[in-house]
């Protein structure tokens, strides 16, 4: 994938483009983390509390197999979150310029 920047017409240095986005890009990625850190932290919760993986958790609750109860719903979408957070700081934190 290539990434282009029309630095060209925005009448800044590319020096300070390129700073700018840096910094974007660093800022997001550790936003991501913290986000990854936060959903990490209560899934473990939830996995010592059912005494299974998260893994184990969604093919369980995706199979129908485990009940209504409020803490899966909780489980689920915290794992949802984590899935998400930690593939966006995966690829934000893989970005070089």
């Amino acid at each position: 994938m290539t990434l282009a920047l029309k630095t060209d017409v925005s009448g800044y240095e590319k020096g300070n483009i390129r700073n700018a986005v840096l910094f974007a890009l660093t800022s997001s990625a550790a936003q991501a983390r913290q986000r990854v850190e936060h959903y990490s932290a209560i899934c473990r919760g939830f996995e010592k509390k059912h005494r299974m993986t998260s893994e184990q958790f969604v093919q369980q609750f995706d199979a129908g197999s485990l009940g209504d109860e409020q803490d899966y719903f909780d489980w689920y979408a915290a794992k949802r979150g984590l899935d998400i957070w930690r593939e966006r700081y995966e690829i934000l934190s893989g970005v070089s310029l």
